[in-house]
């Protein structure tokens, strides 16, 4: 992949493999001898809720339902985290509660997540790749939507279409149409964003590399990842550096080699200025793992970097703090169903309210679409994300963390509950988006937070409702896991077609 004159690779031996085959590395601890995720996981949430409610915090240590229960835990602690106080608070001790209980092991060495790369170094020297791409950088913000590439006027009446249905935040449409205003900001002059998950299918690795930018991409040893990595490098006018091992292996695991990877780092980095991204996902605890090991880098960086900026995609499927706006609008379309109103009425009443429920019919301005089938660990690693961003912030750190719509992702099509319920979505007024339609918006987005300068607000919570691209589930007139199961049977014999398609 990577042309051999431009490729640096150490004559150290490997001592990190058997580490690796062993899954070594960042680990939940052992607990009366076994690594339980349920206890640890608990424990986070628990902590972090402690620091405001009491209350809430006993109710989480005592849950005897938790595969359950962790929904309206979640959403508990979402709804505590409005104000500036209580959002920092929540943040700082879910952080310090995983960092004191993640371990990091490796051969002879054991370590707190907290003190790990103080405590561990590295047992190998990564070496470094570089693709450079063979096309001219493309200087105008161009976004695949249905079959046609829309930009200049045609895009900007596009974001005000999404608007107008409520798919979009009208902040999101202001950032994108500075963006298409400011098209030397696109390559990120002076920047090195490194990419944690640079294979992902919604990162903004190939717009990035299109545009001219200089990443570092950050990923494990698979080959169809790099080689989706190597199509978006060559295509494109940046330039991409990329981990290699002693034997020409291409990539790296941050949860087995977190000490390597920040060495790799700050070694590719040199004195420019830093992005940092997360955009990687694992099934399951690797999940929380893995956010656990972008935290410890994440703070390192922005300790010994202090120009060091982060950039996250936050889910559609979780819980958030909205603007009352957003509240009145959704109340608004409630009240307006008029013929569905006498339609639904007989299926509310047979599910005692539990079907076609108001959205925010409780008061609070929490728009909660938390998914149970993704499960509790997947629900704390987001939030450990979340709580990053929040303290990076408050400090005065550029923090790019947006809401993505809901998207045809693989991941989403292999679980076939959710994959008929995008189908279906369309229903309930939620737009799914494709991945090329993500991808570029989300990345254009990452751009413009990049040229603003850095902008503490007393609600921590904005950075995430500011320019959001929910699809529509902010504003929908229903709670949106009223509406799942209607949706998903709605949807279910378009997204068979969908996936024999796929096949």
């Amino acid at each position: 992949m990577a042309d051999p004159s431009q490729v640096r690779v150490p004559a150290s031996a490997e001592p990190g493999a058997e580490e690796h085959a062993s899954g070594a590395g960042v680990c939940f601890p052992k607990i009366d001898g076994r690594r339980s995720t349920t206890a640890t996981c608990r424990g986070v949430l628990a902590d972090a809720a402690g620091a405001v409610d009491p209350d809430l915090e006993g109710r989480i240590r005592s849950s005897e339902q938790w595969r359950s229960d962790y929904l309206d835990f979640v959403r508990a602690i979402t709804v505590r985290s409005a104000g500036r106080e209580s959002s920092l608070a929540i943040a700082g001790a879910g952080l310090q509660s995983m960092r004191a209980q993640l371990v990091v092991e490796r051969a002879r060495e054991v370590a707190n997540l907290d003190h790990a790369l103080e405590q561990i170094e590295p047992s190998r020297e990564l070496g470094v790749g570089r693709v450079n791409g063979n096309a001219s950088p493309v200087r105008t913000l161009r976004v695949p939507y249905r079959g046609r590439d829309l930009d200049g006027a045609e895009l900007a009446r596009q974001l005000d279409r999404w608007v107008d249905a409520g798919s979009v935040e009208p902040s999101f449409a202001d950032a994108v149409n500075r963006v298409i205003e400011n098209p030397d900001w696109l390559a990120l002059p002076g920047r090195k964003v490194a990419l944690v998950g640079a294979g992902a299918e919604i990162g903004p690795l190939q717009p990035l590399c299109s545009w001219g930018a200089q990443v570092i991409a950050l990923d494990v040893d698979r080959p169809r990842v790099w080689e989706r990595i190597g199509e978006a490098a060559r295509a494109g006018a940046g330039t991409v550096e990329i981990p290699l091992a002693a034997d020409g292996a291409q990539g790296v695991d941050v949860i087995c080699e977190l000490p390597e990877t920040r060495a790799l780092i700050d070694r590719s980095a040199g004195e420019d200025d830093l992005v940092l991204g997360m955009y990687a996902y694992a099934d399951g605890g690797t999940h929380v793992r893995l956010s656990g090991a972008f935290d410890a880098l994440a703070t390192d960086l922005l300790a010994h970097r202090p120009a060091t900026a982060l950039s996250f995609l936050a889910t559609p499927t979780d819980a958030f703090v909205v603007p009352p706006e957003i509240v009145s609008h959704a109340r608004s379309a409630y009240a307006q169903r008029r013929l569905r109103k006498l339609l639904q009425a007989p299926v509310r009443a047979l599910s005692r309210g539990g079907l076609y429920a108001p959205a925010y019919r409780d008061g609070v301005p929490v728009a909660d679409a938390l998914v149970k089938q993704q499960g509790p660990n997947y629900a704390l690693a987001k939030r450990l994300q979340r709580w990053r961003g929040v303290l990076a912030d408050a400090i005065g750190r550029q923090v790019s963390f947006n809401v993505a719509p809901a998207t045809w992702t693989r991941s989403v099509t292999k679980n076939r509950i959710l994959a008929a319920a995008y189908a279906g979505a369309h229903h309930f007024g939620i737009e799914i988006f494709e991945p090329s339609t993500t991808r570029v918006l989300m990345a254009a987005l990452l751009v413009h937070d990049l040229h603003q300068a850095p902008s503490p607000t007393s609600e921590p919570e904005r950075l995430f409702s500011d320019a959001a691209a929910h699809g529509g589930l902010w504003r929908a007139a229903y709670e949106p896991r009223s509406a799942l199961g209607l949706a998903a049977l709605a949807g279910l014999p378009s997204s068979l077609m969908r996936r024999r398609d796929a096949v």
